[in-house]
């Protein structure tokens, strides 16, 4: 039998890599995940995954860490370097520069550097994870201080699904922001995972 292998994940990402999982049938991959709220708080993602890799690295001689930096300046690195080689992550800076691919996402930056970007998840939960943590849904009046720079928002979808277009076209009415829609798939999500666990068949 193949060893098992753990994905420790975004919570953000969990359906799409369930999603890979089935399509791949890959059963003796398992996730866990750490709470996608810490989008907004990057500085708690290290000691979090820190935890979930100890409790669990007995158990599995494969581990990937389905997150970029993610804003952690380094710190998902190093502890990847500290608790062993059996341990690799996501290529990039962010879920969005991932998923677009590191060519497409230099190019949407360069073209407009002041976008806001939402994958499906963040389309799909918007409210939940961009306007009530921003307080915009109390305190209209911070919108300029939050979004005063950007003018425009790139939808970076996953999958094709009208009423998350929808959902995303919304969200950039209510920032006032131009809007612009790219499908991506699951970009290096999909092949770095892929790459991953064929290494280790």
């Amino acid at each position: 039998m193949r060893d098992s292998i753990l994905v420790i994940a975004c919570g953000a990402l969990a359906r799409e890599i369930d999603e890979l999982k089935k399509l791949n049938g890959w059963e003796h991959l398992h996730l866990k995940c750490i709470d996608a709220h810490l989008h907004h708080r990057p500085a708690l993602i290290p000691d979090r995954l820190r935890e979930k890799i100890r409790r669990y690295k007995d158990e599995y001689k494969h581990i990937y860490v389905a997150y970029a930096d993610c804003g952690t300046r380094g710190e998902i690195d190093r502890i990847i370097e500290e608790e062993g080689e059996h341990i690799e992550r996501l290529p990039g800076v962010h879920c969005y520069q991932f998923f677009a691919g590191a060519q497409r996402f230099a190019a949407l930056s360069d073209a407009e550097p002041g976008t806001f970007y939402l994958t499906d998840f963040l389309a799909q939960h918007f409210e939940r994870f961009v306007t009530k943590p921003l307080k915009l849904d109390t305190h209209p009046e911070l919108h300029d201080a939050y979004f005063g720079n950007y003018r425009r928002l790139v939808f970076l979808s996953q999958t094709e699904n009208e009423e998350l277009v929808v959902a995303a076209t919304d969200a950039a009415k209510q920032l006032g922001l131009e809007f612009e829609h790219v499908h991506c798939g699951y970009g290096e999500l999909e092949s770095s995972l892929r790459e991953f666990v064929q290494e280790r068949a």
